[in-house]
């Protein structure tokens, strides 16, 4: 597969184009859709720990807000481009569509690797995105969320910006908050508990056993392990795991829970006990009855 045609934005816009040529819909429809409505570059300036000054490249895009104000997370990755963003918001617009949510679609990145910064470091970076991103965003302009590499403590962050910054307490400017700064219950294992239950309602509808269904899950962060959690809660057979570092294999089945206790300890699933170590790449072509993917886009092609 050309690197080309892997290209997120590609992508999206060639869905989109299907979907609208399979609807009858005019043609203005997917010009309207082939876009985000709105695109925001910025650069962050950060002064790290030792007195320098860093500046990392940061986005915003908004696809659509035809049902309601955006909504989409914010992901701090080395690999994040503007194409990727606009992409995500797109999707995002369809899968908010999708359950009749009235919201339309956007997503948020900033280039950089979080790993590599400091707690205050990344607490400046991640303020220093709302300062520069403050004027698109609000309850009922655009609300952020975690994505990749955020979590509740950066949105808190983000929150508190926000309000110094309008000079008002608004909790509903983003969503995946901690519980005590006006987050909700269940936030945090939502979506990995979502991509179980629809695991199993995919097994059902092929009439499989899901109780007798193997399963390898690729991407051990919040989206994963709560996915490994709840399929192995449901009755799969969680046989290999990865993450950034590496992956895990037992054909007998892995202990999800310990695996966590494991990963909480140690950072990463690799030399968990009772497993062998696997590459990602074997971990996508094994054979398995379920493949979850938990980490980023462009994981299936045609090379595998």
């Amino acid at each position: 597969m050309s690197k080309e045609s892997l290209n997120p934005l590609i992508i999206a816009q060639k869905q989109i184009k299907n979907a609208c040529d399979l609807l009858g819909l005019e043609e203005s429809v997917y010009e309207l859709l082939k876009e985000p409505m709105r695109v925001l570059e910025i650069s962050i300036p950060v002064q790290m720990d030792d007195g320098t000054v860093k500046v990392f490249k940061g986005y915003r895009s908004q696809h659509n807000d035809a049902l309601g104000p955006t909504k989409g997370g914010i992901r701090f990755h080395p690999d994040v481009t503007l194409d990727e963003v606009k992409a995500l918001s797109m999707w995002m617009t369809f899968k908010c569509g999708v359950v009749g949510l009235p919201y339309g679609g956007a997503k948020g990145g900033v280039v950089v690797n979080p790993k590599e910064l400091s707690n205050d470091e990344l607490q400046r970076l991640s303020r220093g995105y709302i300062r520069a991103i403050v004027s698109i965003i609000g309850p009922n302009k655009d609300i952020p969320a975690p994505d990749v590499n955020t979590n509740m403590q950066i949105m808190a962050w983000m929150v508190d910006e926000y309000n110094k910054i309008v000079g008002y307490n608004s909790p509903a400017v983003i969503t995946g908050k901690p519980l005590i700064y006006g987050g909700s219950k269940g936030r945090t294992a939502a979506t990995g508990y979502g991509v179980a239950l629809m695991a199993r309602e995919a097994v059902k509808r092929l009439q499989m056993d899901f109780k007798n269904c193997t399963s390898a899950v690729q991407g051990f962060g919040n989206v994963g392990s709560y996915t490994a959690l709840n399929l192995h809660r449901l009755g799969a057979k969680i046989v290999a795991v990865s993450d950034v570092y590496g992956g895990i294999y037992n054909k007998d089945g892995i202990d999800v829970e310990k695996l966590v206790e494991h990963v909480n300890k140690t950072g990463t699933v690799c030399n968990f006990e009772g497993t062998t170590s696997i590459t990602n790449e074997e971990l996508l072509t094994m054979d398995v009855d379920i493949l979850a993917l938990a980490a980023l886009e462009n994981q299936i092609t045609s090379a595998n």
